[in-house]
């Protein structure tokens, strides 16, 4: 019988990290759903039931991921997937930013990436496979007023991807980034009605995206059909970015 693969998916418990955990269930992959707080760790289980548990993971301590990999790791043999779906905004001018809006958003966004990656990529190696899958940012392309943090961060996982996709390229490990742009998730729920307009006017679709657009990229790049694409981003965004 064959084995079923696992995946391990930062903030599963709503949004865009639900929506890719379902999908994976849906192609009998188990799966490993990550939240800060035990509310999240009953909804991931609430919707997995049989198909993997929730697990709280608080990716603002950093320190504290590589023991809790290791815990997961003594429940499941094996991680194939890694996607590294969580993040956070604390958007503000530069000028008003404070030092933990700065230094919360780098933490989630971009360093917990390294320590998720670097915890997890090693038993991929052995086994000369794996699929690394990344969440961004249409912003860390553009930019955007207020968000100098955010797109830092998301800038950042560009060279992070793509220096990690050339190490491990000759082991069978594949490391993407799916790039959303305005999708509807509680990421833009501050958004008033004007600022709303106006984003959607920078979109030639005219529509927001779903999560289920996000998720069906994932879906495939974790597959064997993406085996030979690495070190790419994926933009998803409506035409509102294109490289």
């Amino acid at each position: 019988m064959k084995k079923r693969k696992t995946a391990l998916v930062t903030g599963a418990n709503k949004g865009i990290g639900r929506e890719i955990s379902k999908k994976l269930i849906k192609k009998g992959i188990q799966v490993i759903g990550t939240s800060r707080t035990k509310n999240g760790v009953n909804v991931i289980n609430s919707y997995l039931k049989k198909n993997g548990f929730g697990f709280i993971l608080d990716l603002k301590n950093t320190n504290s991921i590589p023991e809790k990999i290791k815990e997961i790791f003594k429940k499941i043999n094996f991680i194939d997937i890694l996607i590294n779906n969580a993040g956070i905004n604390e958007d503000n001018l530069l000028i008003y930013m404070s030092p933990r809006q700065w230094e919360d958003t780098i933490k989630v966004n971009l360093t917990a990436v390294f320590y998720m990656s670097k915890s997890i990529v090693r038993s991929m190696i052995k086994k000369r496979k794996g699929r690394i899958i990344t969440i961004s940012s249409v912003v860390a392309y553009t930019g955007n007023k207020g968000q100098i943090n955010y797109s830092a961060a998301k800038s950042g996982l560009i060279g992070f991807h793509r220096s990690l996709a050339l190490e491990v390229a000759s082991k069978g490990i594949t490391v993407n980034i799916v790039s959303p742009g305005l999708i509807n998730t509680d990421l833009i729920k501050n958004l008033n009605y004007f600022q709303y307009k106006r984003y959607l006017s920078l979109i030639p679709m005219k529509r927001l995206g779903t999560t289920q657009d996000i998720a069906n990229a994932v879906i495939f790049l974790s597959s064997s059909k993406a085996s030979y694409i690495t070190g790419q981003t994926l933009h998803i965004n409506g035409g509102m970015y294109m490289s």
